[in-house]
């Protein structure tokens, strides 16, 4: 079995995922990819990080844009040149070191690789709508709907480019509460876990 650890992490926003993660890499001497896996497909795919930031986990809403705005000689819609450009460092990663990728699909990306163990974190409403605010400055008044603006984008995102659905914990093999054990009691939990799945 190879030594590799490669963990992909989906969560709902303010659910503390990424810090989850950046904590998760560090324990098992992994590389952690949050906006650093942005870099990664701009400098492989030739394409402006800046693109990959607009764009990140959403798609353009618009109609128009999509038939108007394409890439390269194919003319594919430049969302999907994004995706599939994400999809291709994904893949590229995994395949070269031991790595924690948070979001941006990498379940999908990875699902015919071996063992690569799929984390879903998730948390009740209210506990996240505090975190948004408390954590990342959200408007307290903004937040109830911003969290589940992102929430839903993301979704949308997930639903769109993979035949899978968001969320369903046949997907994963462990899903977490985050606030049930706070972020380093849910760090420790999933160390564990993954000293069992890679035993």
């Amino acid at each position: 079995m190879s030594s590799k650890k490669i963990v992909t992490i989906t969560r709902q926003y303010a659910s503390g995922g990424r810090e989850i993660g950046m904590k998760l890499a560090e324990k098992i001497g992994a590389e952690f990819f949050d906006k650093k896996l942005l870099e990664e497909a701009a400098k492989t795919s030739g394409i402006h990080q800046s693109h990959f930031e607009e764009n990140d986990e959403k798609r353009t809403g618009s109609f128009l844009y999509l038939l108007s705005t394409t890439y390269g000689q194919n003319g594919v819609p430049f969302d999907d040149t994004l995706f599939f450009a994400q999809l291709n460092a994904i893949q590229k990663i995994a395949s070269e070191k031991s790595c924690v990728i948070i979001g941006r699909c990498a379940d999908y990306a990875l699902r015919d690789f071996d063992h690569v163990a799929h984390i879903l974190i998730s948390a009740p409403i209210e506990w996240r709508i505090k975190r948004a605010v408390e954590v990342y400055g959200i408007d307290a008044k903004k937040a109830p709907d911003y969290v589940k603006r992102i929430d839903k984008q993301r979704i949308a995102y997930y639903n769109y480019y993979t035949d899978k659905r968001w969320g369903i914990p046949q997907n994963y093999h462990i899903c977490l509460d985050s606030s049930a054990l706070g972020i380093d009691g849910t760090v420790d939990l999933l160390k564990d876990f993954l000293d069992g799945f890679y035993a």
